[in-house]
């Protein structure tokens, strides 16, 4: 990652550790004490073959030694070889604790990341979500996040234990033959070589399986999403044909990162026999020559194996730090992300608007091509109903978007009682603005859940309240458990009508000064219709209300209508005076009364 870049996952991150520098500390603490044993494991072998089973003098400057050699040689040889036990234990213990503090430093620190992760992806803007995939941002909240923990908590800290490890290695073989420690150090020129360019290759097909894990991770989401309709067009094959495809490519992935680990590991194994030969050979030489002592070379052989294995274990790491590299760019990447949409330093609360909304010359386009909105200017006032009508693409759902600032416009101004939107806090905008969607989106869980998201605080009686006055007392009654009843996901286990009632009653407790439905009786039954059209009538009564519909029959119950075309405001009055003076409006209302079988709605009447 660039030197700007990343800025913000690296805060996170020291400063996650920063907050937990005392058991970091620990860890370390851990570390030198695993190094330490394992550097001091050969020596026991060492004084028992040398001077014990060999009776080579002694010329160690510590007293201890000297005492217990001279305490008798049985005597000596239990207790070294306790002390290999001893020193076994001690370096289990310290590897324990180290992997124990280790895991759960980097579960905290990837819960501190998913938090983080989450919680900017609620800010980002709706433009951002929607020409991004949902299943590749799972991959960087779940996925990739886990593939930090790994390495963080197998290698951070172990990868430091092997380096010290071999930095004591190489310092001990030095001291205690500089010529067979050459011989030793003549390989690492190769190994080096190799693994570097091994890592090289590693992190490549990292990025790319990454990549391909996000693309099927988002071909799952929406094939799920959209199951029914697969079914319904009977395309089940063909789905599968495109996710085999896809699936096969992070299948070449994972076996050539299988592939280049074996590779390094094979190299490591043939650099570690090529030193080991040449320790043994060399070295026993010299023990004929009666330049060195056997139990020289038994601490070299020891070291060897010692060095070669955090070697060999780093090998493996390269291809899981490759792996933590590319997911810490992709986490990054969307930290950097700004919002588009953003509070000012000194925007003010909204709090019990009166209603007043003031499009001024409004003009928007998305991705800045194809305008949508154009020049739409119009006033609400406080308390009025206002249908906002036209065909598909003239520009309804645009207008509601920028009124919820979901998008802000290129042009122009929206004021909301006389204050500029961008002025207000966007939380407390939006939570002043109570909306009922043409697709009521519910949760997977109770339905006292459901109706208390608008308003989380709610009180039992609140919701009873709201679910009565939205007809939906009744049918949750019905229902095997009431209002703890656990509803499927998006709803799916109640009928439409049910789950648009639902929805009307969850902005009924909402209680806000302002209301947006969009085409909410779109595809209910008749029954159902008329139930939602009494329980909206209760809904709209003292608020300004913004009714999107394609239908003028619908259009009648409010006291204005604003007809869009084309991205601009071609008629704005009441229904009558719409009529009137629009043949191609007037003939529209005639189509839409004609099909209406069902009773008017209440007001109408």
């Amino acid at each position: 990652m660039a030197n700007r870049q990343g800025a913000r996952f690296k805060q996170i991150v020291w400063s996650y550790l920063h907050k937990m520098q005392g058991s970091f500390l620990l860890a370390v603490l851990c570390m030198l004490g695993f190094t330490l044993t394992e550097l001091l494991q050969p020596w026991p072998v060492k004084l028992i073959f040398d001077h014990i089973l060999l009776d080579k003098a002694l010329t160690s400057p510590l007293p201890f030694l000297a005492t217990l050699l001279h305490s008798g040689k049985v005597y000596a040889l239990v207790v070294l070889s306790l002390s290999l036990i001893c020193l076994a234990l001690l370096k289990g213990l310290f590897s324990y604790s180290q992997l124990y503090i280790t895991s759960r430093l980097g579960s905290q620190m990837v819960y501190a990341l998913r938090r983080e992760l989450f919680g900017h992806l609620q800010r980002l803007s709706l433009a951002y979500h929607n020409r991004t995939r949902s299943g590749e941002l799972l991959t960087k909240i779940t996925s990739d996040t886990n593939t930090l923990k790994d390495v963080f908590t197998e290698s951070v800290l172990t990868c430091t234990a092997h380096s010290l490890t071999l930095l004591g290695i190489l310092v001990i073989m030095l001291t205690l033959n500089w010529t067979l420690s050459l011989l030793v150090f003549a390989t690492f020129p190769i190994l080096f070589y190799a693994l570097s360019q091994r890592y090289r290759q590693m992190k490549d097909s990292a990025q790319r399986q990454r990549k391909t894990e996000g693309q099927i991770v988002a071909r799952l989401s929406e094939s799920l999403t959209v199951a029914s309709l697969i079914q319904v067009f009977g395309r089940e094959r063909y789905e599968e044909e495109r996710f085999e495809a896809e699936n096969a490519q992070t299948l070449q992935e994972s076996i050539r990162t299988v592939r280049l680990e074996a590779a390094t590991t094979r190299t490591v194994e043939i650099i570690n026999a090529i030193g080991t030969w040449a320790v043994i050979f060399f070295g026993s030489l010299q023990v004929l020559k009666g330049q060195m002592t056997p139990g020289v070379v038994l601490v070299f052989v020891s070291y060897l194996s010692n060095m070669y294995k955090p070697l060999r274990n780093l090998a493996k790491f390269s291809s899981k730090f490759s792996r933590a590299m590319a997911s810490a760019e992709r986490i990054a990447e969307l930290l950097d992300l700004e919002p588009d949409i953003q509070d000012a330093p000194d925007a003010i609360e909204a709090s019990r608007l009166r209603g007043e909304i003031v499009f001024q010359q409004v003009s928007f386009a998305y991705e800045h091509v194809n305008r949508v909105l154009r020049q739409v200017s119009f006033t609400i006032a406080p308390g009025q109903r206002v249908a906002l009508i036209g065909t598909s693409g003239a520009g309804k759902s645009t207008v509601v978007s920028l009124l919820l600032r979901l998008y802000d416009p290129q042009e122009g101004a929206i004021l909301i009682d006389g204050v500029n939107i961008k002025d207000y806090r966007r939380e407390s905008l939006r939570r002043e603005i109570g909306v009922v969607l043409q697709d009521a989106m519910l949760f997977g869980t109770t339905i006292q859940e459901n109706i208390a998201y608008g308003k989380p605080d709610a009180t039992m009686e609140e919701i009873v309240a709201a679910a009565t006055a939205a007809n939906a007392h009744d049918f949750i009654l019905a229902l095997p458990h009431g209002y703890n009843t656990i509803i499927g996901e998006s709803g799916v286990t109640l009928s439409g009508g049910q789950r648009q009632r639902i929805a009307i009653a969850r902005a009924i407790i909402r209680d806000t000064s302002i209301l947006i439905l969009d085409e909410p009786m779109t595809g209910l039954d008749v029954e159902s219709e008329a139930k939602v059209q009494e329980a909206l009538e209760r809904l709209m009564v003292g608020k300004t209300c913004l009714l999107i519909t394609h239908n003028l029959w619908t259009a009648a119950t409010a006291d204005l209508v604003l007809a869009l075309e084309n991205g601009r405001v071609v008629r704005y009055g009441a229904q009558r005076d719409l009529t009137a003076g629009s043949q191609q409006h007037y003939q529209l209302y005639e189509r839409t009364s004609d099909r209406q079988t069902v009773q008017l709605p209440v007001g109408l009447s």
